[in-house]
């Protein structure tokens, strides 16, 4: 697979090295549960075999549950995150009202419960649509899932053959044996399964995709170590760097999902109109916050006042504000060199 363009490079040292960390109570939080108006009636509910790629359903078991609601030829799977499953249920698919007036026809795969989707309902729902052909009608079939959206993705996805997946700050596995270094997300993987075998780990899912493209922030240490074990020969990986575990959030807020899931669509690698649309994640608050933040523990007062001025330029953070002050505060001091 051709490589995609590269993003022009940030302002700031090695993608390689850690950032500073969220509070472990801010980390379970990470995703939006609802990114804009949820208006969308509700499908009637079926079993089943008689679901239907031309009508509208859902479909509901005691784990988990289906949404689906027809448009186009490419159908978009997308799969709860850990705070979407705080909002009751009948909800609908996650992103489902962006989704639908891009043309796309969507399904949407909830979980009951923060379980990663390693419930005994996720994967049968999936495996009886496509028993019935469900996913056959389709010119492309595309998983889209955030963090544990993101597991439960590269997982699903391998039931559908030919399907892509799009997963953004995914985690492979959550079991500690496998992965000593994630630690977060403490009480979700508390009362959840962690030992039965199927989908343990979606590394050994990720090798039989038709195509994976991972999403991250590099400078989250387990997320760049959990893409490291999912990346493969059909991987492509899209690094943004300072948009956190909560990645999802910028590109939503950047208008950046249409055209990667447009090249996505298409067969072909993400390309210029991603990246065209990434340039406005200096107009994201949480992007902006964190890039502060970097530049504030590396860079001298002379730099970090250079960045606050840009930021200020864009809006009044008062985090560019206050670090400001602080390097000035170390210029008067004589810290100018450090």
């Amino acid at each position: 697979m051709p490589a995609a363009p590269p993003e022009p490079p940030a302002p700031v040292p090695g993608p390689d090295e850690p950032a500073p960390r969220p509070d472990a109570a801010d980390a379970e939080a990470e995703l939006p549960a609802a990114d804009g108006p949820q208006a969308l009636a509700l499908p009637p509910l079926v079993t089943l075999a008689e679901a239907r790629p031309d009508r509208a359903f859902r479909v509901v078991a005691l784990r988990a549950a289906l949404w689906y609601q027809p448009g186009g030829e490419v159908l978009v799977v997308s799969l709860d995150n850990l705070a979407t499953v705080e909002e009751p249920l009948p909800r609908p698919a996650w992103l489902a009202h962006r989704l639908l007036p891009l043309g796309y026809s969507v399904l949407g795969v909830q979980s009951m419960a923060k379980d990663w989707f390693r419930n005994p309902d996720a994967a049968p729902l999936i495996e009886g649509l496509a028993a019935q052909g469900f996913f056959a009608g389709f010119e492309r079939v595309i998983f889209l899932g955030a963090s544990m959206g993101g597991f439960g993705a590269i997982n699903l996805a391998s039931l559908v053959p030919g399907s892509a997946v799009i997963a953004l700050s995914p985690q492979s596995t959550m079991n500690r044996a496998i992965v000593p270094f994630e630690a977060r997300f403490g009480w979700a993987v508390k009362n959840s399964d962690w030992t039965t075998p199927r989908f343990l780990d979606a590394a050994e899912a990720a090798p039989g995709l038709a195509r994976l493209v991972l999403l991250y922030d590099p400078l989250v240490p387990e997320d760049r170590l959990h893409a490291d074990r999912l990346a493969g020969p059909a991987t492509e990986r899209l690094r943004v760097a300072h948009a956190t575990h909560e990645a999802v959030r910028v590109v939503l807020k950047c208008g950046a999902l249409p055209p990667l899931l447009a090249d996505v669509a298409a067969g072909r690698p993400v390309g210029a109109a991603f990246w065209q649309a990434m340039r406005a994640r200096r107009t994201v608050r949480k992007w902006s916050r964190q890039f502060m933040s970097e530049v504030a523990r590396r860079r001298t007062p002379r730099e970090v006042i250079a960045v606050a001025d840009r930021l200020l330029e864009i809006d009044r953070y008062r985090f560019a504000t206050e670090a400001k002050a602080v390097a000035l505060a170390k210029l008067g001091d004589g810290g100018g060199a450090r």
